[in-house]
C-alpha cells in the first residue's frame, strides 16, 4: 500500500508540474490547487532533476513563503493574472534580495537592492520569483555552457547542449521545472534555446518590453523575452510585462485566410537535412490547414549583410553598455574585473572584439555604417516583403541544426563543412537586426529525439498579432510532451 501511495503522490506532482502558466493561474484562482502545493511540486522536481543544471540560485524558503502569501491573498479575494504562479528568471536580471551573478564567479555573493523592471511587473501581476536560471557568462554564447556554474543540459538528451545564452530557462520550461522563464534575446538567446529544447520562445519587438535592470550587451539589439510551453502562456506574460490588458482581439482558431511567407534562399540553403525536411513538411501541414504559404526572396546578399551588421553592432556596443549597467546598479565589479574573470575562450573574444585595443575592434565608420545604412536596408527588405505578400509572418527554421553534443559545439556539420556554434544564430540574427518580434515553436523531433524549431517573425510592433497567428499555427503543429 505504501508503494501505491508514493506512486500516486508522484503522479499528482507530475500532473501539477505539467500545468502551464494560464492553466495554473486559473486553477489557483478557482481554489482547485494551492500555490504552495504547486510550488512545492516544482521544487521537488528541480531537486529530482538537478543534473540538468537549469538553476544557479533558488531560495526554497522564500518561494514557499511567497506561495503561502499568494494563497492568503487569494482567500482575501485577490484576482491578479499570475497570482501564485512561479516564474523563473534569467540570472542576468536584477532580483531584490536574491543573488544575481550574471554568470560570473566574481558576483557569487552579489544581492541586488531592487528588481529589474520586468521582474517587478511579474510580481505586480501576482507572480512568484522561483529562482535564477543558469546562463552563459554575461550572456555571451549560444550553447548554455558556463565555466563557473556548469553546463545547462538539454532534457531531451543530457549529452547535448541547451542553447544559449538563456539556456537554463529553456531547460527549466522543457523539463517542467517551472511553467515559464524570463530570458534575454540579443541575437537569438531566447529563440535558440527554445528551438533546441522544444518549447515556445517569444522575443518582443526591440524596446517593447522593459530592459532596465537587465545586464546588457547592446542597446540597439537587446530585448527581454520569455519561454513557455504554449503560446497562450506567452500572451498572458506579455500582457503582464507590458501592463497592457487589451482583450484578445483574435476570434479565429484556424489558419484559413492567413498568409505566411518563407524565404528558402535565405533560411534553408544552410540547414541540416532533417531540419530542412521537417520545415518543408510543416509548410505542407500549414497549407493543408488552410494557410496561404508564399515564397519570397529577401535578396542574395541579405543574410551576409544582416550577419555582418549585427555582429558589428553587438561587439561595438558591449563595453559602454556593461560599464553603464555596472555604474547605475552599483554592481560590485569593474569592467576590467569582468574581462579578467572570463573563461579563456570568451576572454579571447572580448580581448579581440570588445576592447578598443583589440585587433577586431569595430571602427567608428564601420559601426555607423552598420547602425545606419545596413540596418535601414534590412528593415526595408522585411517591410517590403510583408507589404508585397500581405503575410502575417515570415516562417523559417529557428536554428539550422538540432542541439549539438556537449564538447562538439564548434564542430557542427552543415553543407558539408564544419562550423562553429555561431551558426546556431544565423536564422535568428536578421530579425534582431531589424528589431522584429519573433516566436519559436517546436515542430517535431529528429531521429535522435532532438527538437526542431519553427520561427515566425512578424512586422515591427505587431507583437500581439504575431502571437495570435503563432497560436493558430501551434494548433496545427502541436506541442512536444515532457522529455522526462
Amino acid at each position: 500500500m505504501q508503494g501505491n501511495s508514493e506512486a500516486n503522490n508522484t503522479a499528482t506532482a507530475d500532473a501539477l508540474a505539467s500545468l502551464g502558466v494560464a492553466a495554473a493561474a486559473q486553477a489557483i484562482r478557482k481554489g482547485e490547487i494551492s500555490s504552495e502545493r504547486y510550488a512545492g511540486a516544482l521544487l521537488q522536481r528541480v531537486r529530482d532533476h538537478a543534473d540538468l543544471n537549469a538553476f544557479i540560485t533558488i531560495d526554497e524558503v522564500a518561494v514557499l513563503e511567497a506561495a503561502r502569501q499568494a494563497d492568503r491573498d487569494r482567500a482575501a479575494g485577490a484576482m491578479a493574472p499570475l497570482l501564485g504562479v512561479p516564474v523563473a528568471i534569467k540570472d542576468s536580471y536584477l532580483t531584490e534580495g536574491l543573488r544575481t551573478t550574471l554568470g560570473l564567479a566574481a558576483l557569487d555573493r552579489f544581492v541586488p537592492e531592487h528588481d529589474a523592471d520586468a521582474v517587478q511587473a511579474i510580481k505586480d501581476g501576482g507572480g512568484i520569483v522561483f529562482g535564477k536560471n543558469n546562463l552563459v557568462e554575461m550572456s555571451f554564447g549560444l550553447t548554455g555552457h558556463n565555466e563557473a556554474y556548469g553546463q545547462a543540459r538539454n532534457p531531451h538528451d543530457v549529452n547535448h547542449v541547451s542553447g544559449g545564452s538563456s539556456g537554463g530557462g529553456g531547460v527549466a520550461v522543457a523539463a517542467r521545472l517551472v511553467p515559464a522563464a524570463l530570458g534575454g534575446d540579443t541575437i537569438g538567446s531566447v529563440r535558440v534555446p527554445a528551438s533546441l529544447c522544444g518549447v515556445v520562445g517569444f522575443k518582443p519587438t526591440t524596446g517593447r518590453w522593459p530592459r532596465s535592470g537587465v545586464a546588457p550587451i547592446s542597446h540597439t539589439l537587446d530585448t527581454t523575452g520569455v519561454f513557455a510551453r504554449r503560446v497562450e502562456d506567452c500572451i498572458l506574460i506579455d500582457r503582464v510585462v507590458t501592463r497592457d490588458e487589451t482583450p484578445d482581439g483574435s476570434t479565429h482558431s484556424d489558419l484559413k485566410g492567413v498568409t505566411l511567407a518563407y524565404a528558402p534562399h535565405q533560411f534553408l540553403e544552410l540547414a541540416a537535412p532533417e531540419v530542412a525536411a521537417r520545415f518543408k513538411e510543416t509548410v505542407w501541414q500549414l497549407r493543408d490547414a488552410g494557410a496561404n504559404v508564399v515564397e519570397v526572396d529577401l535578396g542574395q546578399d541579405f543574410s551576409e549583410r544582416a550577419l555582418t551588421a549585427t555582429w558589428h553592432i553587438f561587439f561595438r556596443e558591449t563595453k559602454a553598455a556593461v560599464e553603464k549597467f555596472i555604474r547605475q546598479n552599483n554592481v560590485p565589479v569593474t569592467f576590467d574585473g569582468i574581462v579578467d574573470g572570463l573563461k579563456p575562450g570568451l576572454k579571447n573574444v572580448w580581448t579581440r572584439f570588445v576592447l578598443p585595443s583589440g585587433q577586431g575592434y569595430i571602427s567608428d565608420e564601420e559601426y555607423r555604417h552598420a547602425q545606419g545604412r545596413e540596418r535601414a536596408e534590412i528593415k526595408r527588405r522585411y517591410a517590403e516583403a510583408f507589404a508585397r505578400t500581405g503575410a502575417a509572418a515570415l516562417i523559417l527554421p529557428t536554428t539550422p541544426s538540432t542541439a549539438p553534443m556537449i564538447g562538439q559545439e564548434d564542430k557542427i556539420m552543415l553543407g558539408g563543412q564544419e562550423t562553429s556554434q555561431l551558426v546556431l544564430a544565423n536564422n535568428t540574427i536578421p530579425a534582431s537586426a531589424a528589431g522584429l518580434p519573433g516566436v519559436s515553436l517546436p515542430i517535431g523531433e529528429s531521429e535522435k529525439g532532438l527538437p526542431i524549431g519553427l520561427e515566425l517573425d512578424g512586422p515591427y510592433g505587431r507583437d500581439r498579432s504575431l502571437l495570435y497567428v503563432a497560436r493558430r499555427v501551434e494548433a496545427v503543429v502541436g506541442t512536444l510532451p515532457s522529455p522526462i
